[in-house]
């Protein structure tokens, strides 16, 4: 467990130092469907207060579709950023393994997001010199795979057990802004591939509702000034799943 507590630290630590980048990676959707009928329902928070809701429908034993969103306000002294994104997507899940107690899903879907950034520049006098005002729309698609497994792990904590399932997702997302402006300025437009890894681990309080914490970055593959990997995922919330079937 220690070396994951030090992976967990240094990851909390590289979403605390991050930059600000136009493009802000949400909590991927990560429902470990099962069953047809199944509903999964996710709202997470990160430190910088980007706040995030996830949800996916089984619609038959092997596919689903997700709706996911994430909204920001923060301000502050230097940096005020507005942030606001929807998606939506499809795919195929599965169970496997000797108790089918692992998932595979894989997801693909289509997203557009909102980006507003200001930041201001102070003398030694706490003076305002100079701001600089980034506003921009972006369009994005997405694939992303996710492995998670149910097989129950224990922590002991205030004197009770929990069990902990574990899961990571690696999403790739295809990204490009449109109506970029810099202090009222058109911008060319720029565009961006980013691998997301993400790893969660739940706690779970009840057969429908689970804690989860996730960790994770994001890594551009092209070289730009304004869409790049400025942002990470750190995140804490809580998931519901309803109408999972009983084991027998």
């Amino acid at each position: 467990m220690t070396k994951y507590f030090y992976l967990i630290l240094a990851l909390a630590l590289l979403a605390l130092s991050s930059c600000s980048s136009i493009y802000m990676p949400s909590v991927p959707n990560t429902p470990m469907l099962t069953t047809q009928g199944e509903i999964a329902a996710g709202a997470h928070i990160s430190l910088k207060g980007n706040a995030n809701f996830n949800s996916a429908y089984a619609i038959s034993n092997h596919f689903a579709v997700l709706a996911n969103g994430a909204y920001m306000n923060n301000e502050a002294t230097k940096k005020d950023i507005k942030h606001k994104m929807i998606e939506f997507g499809a795919g195929y899940f599965d169970t496997f393994g000797p108790d089918n107690n692992r998932i595979l899903e894989i997801y693909a879907g289509v997203g557009s997001g909102k980006s507003n950034r200001l930041f201001r520049e102070f003398d030694a006098n706490k003076i305002l010199l100079s701001t600089d005002l980034y506003d921009s729309k972006y369009d994005k698609q997405f694939i992303q795979v996710n492995y998670s497994s149910k097989k129950k792990d224990k922590l002991r904590l205030f004197g009770v057990n929990f069990a902990l399932n574990y899961g990571t997702a690696l999403r790739m997302s295809f990204v490009k802004t449109n109506d970029f402006f810099r202090n009222g300025v058109r911008q060319p437009n720029e565009d961006n591939v980013f691998l997301e890894p993400v790893f969660f681990t739940r706690m779970i309080l009840s057969d429908e509702v689970q804690l989860q914490y996730t960790s994770g970055s994001n890594f551009g593959l092209k070289s730009r000034k304004f869409l790049n990997a400025g942002n990470s995922v750190f995140s804490v919330g809580a998931v519901v799943n309803l109408g999972r079937a009983k084991k027998k």
